[in-house]
């Protein structure tokens, strides 16, 4: 009699543009106020003003909840028996978040003094603001970690009616703007791991004694830009974040290619021998400028 075998679990590839872009939606809801948190964080359309709602947006939404109905439940729902007081607009603004303070001019900062030189305090810059791009989206007021918006519906009479603000805490009517009580899910922040782990195993990185920072770096980056994804713009997320991790990859290479060179400046300059990679290539510049070799035998 033959033994049945158990049967191997298939595997979960939860890097994929549909899980990532749950996951961002629900790192969002984090740091948004809803007034019924379990139907109005769900939007169905998103617009840049809230002007944009007329009847072709309507029809749009309409579509785009039933699609979403049909790909959770598997139930098919004709859009036009969708009623309108059903729908969740998100449309983006900047309202209610405060003005930034305005910078200081170069000119009118007072210099310093030579007793303030030799003091022992630690740097505002420790480095970290040339490695990574730091959120702004707006320059006129305050940083955020992504775009700020209100999510609207309609009542009978057609007239969106607030109900969900991002970025707020507490009442929508009695709260207060605030843009850390939130934070990323932990599933996306493994979905970060994961993606720099991946990326790091090419064959055009994995090499690099220096492969470690550039995977911190990447992940770095990933947890400063990873909300800023637009759903309205695109449904790919996934390239999006790679395109991320590649630039941060290449930084880290180019910054230690940069020290790489003055070391090797360093020691040439010492009288003593430089790295292999510049030996190398010196040799190879100097075959290349001689020429062919030509050997002979003499009888």
């Amino acid at each position: 009699m033959a033994t049945l075998l158990p049967k191997t679990p298939a595997k979960t590839n939860y890097l994929n543009n549909r899980d990532i872009l749950k996951q961002i939606h629900l790192s969002k809801n984090t740091y948004c106020t809803y007034l019924d948190p379990a139907n109005d964080h769900q939007f169905d359309l998103i617009l840049p003003a809230l002007a944009k709602i007329n009847q072709r947006t309507v029809a749009e939404a309409r579509r785009n909840r039933a699609d979403r109905i049909k790909r959770e439940t598997g139930v098919v729902v004709d859009p036009k028996k969708i009623d309108n007081k059903d729908l969740v607009f998100r449309v983006t603004t900047w309202d209610h978040i405060p003005m930034a303070a305005k910078k200081v001019p170069k000119s009118t900062t007072k210099k310093k003094k030579i007793e303030d030189i030799f003091e022992l305090d630690m740097p505002e810059n420790d480095g970290l603001d040339d490695l990574v791009d730091i959120p702004v989206l707006d320059d006129k007021h305050v940083r955020l970690n992504f775009p700020p918006f209100y999510h609207y519906r309609l009542d009978e009479n057609k007239q969106p009616v607030l109900v969900g603000k991002s970025h707020w805490k507490g009442a929508l009517d009695t709260g207060e703007f605030c843009k850390d009580h939130g934070q990323t899910t932990r599933t996306l922040a493994t979905m970060y791991i994961k993606l720099c782990e991946r990326y790091a195993t090419r064959s055009n990185w994995r090499g690099y004694t220096y492969n470690e920072e550039m995977r911190g770096q990447a992940l770095l980056q990933l947890s400063q830009i990873g909300l800023q994804f637009d759903e309205s713009k695109s449904q790919n997320p996934f390239a999006y974040y790679t395109a991320a991790i590649t630039n941060s990859f290449t930084r880290i290479l180019n910054l230690e290619k940069k020290n790489q060179n003055i070391r090797d400046d360093m020691l040439e300059m010492a009288g003593l021998n430089p790295s292999w990679t510049r030996q190398n290539s010196g040799k190879a510049g100097m075959a290349a400028m001689s020429g062919p070799v030509v050997i002979t035998y003499e009888e």
